[in-house]
């Protein structure tokens, strides 16, 4: 089943076919276009139509690599991030590691110190 929504482009309405549930994000992105040809439009003036929607498409596929860019860069920077997570993780894990070590040989020093006989302040 498919649902339908009325989008309007440059002044001009047009019935677009879509999936139920989409039409509010169709209608959307058929605003953000035509944003960008009003705009054009203000700035160029109605120079035809064919001509407004390549120059808007070219805009919008602009800010979609622009997007693309950032999002690359934002998974970098993730990953980098990750990694030093993961190496401060390995070395807190190493000083736990150190520090349960350190503790252990303190413990087994006081076990030896309490086995053994009292020393009476006696020197030979």
């Amino acid at each position: 089943m498919s649902s339908k929504v009325t989008i309007s482009i440059n002044g001009r309405e047009f019935i677009m076919g879509c999936e139920p549930g989409e039409e509010a994000y169709l209608s959307d992105l058929a605003a953000h276009l035509d944003g960008h040809l009003q705009d054009l439009v203000s700035k160029v003036g109605q120079i035809g139509e064919l001509r407004l929607l390549v120059m808007a498409s070219l805009i919008v596929g602009d800010e979609m690599r622009a997007a693309q860019r950032e999002t690359a860069q934002l998974k970098d920077e993730l990953l980098d991030a990750r990694g030093a997570t993961s190496q401060a993780e390995a070395r807190r894990r190493a000083d736990r590691s150190k520090a349960a070590d350190v503790i252990a040989r303190a413990a087994h020093r006081l076990e030896a110190l309490a086995a053994a006989p009292p020393d009476d302040g006696e020197d030979a």
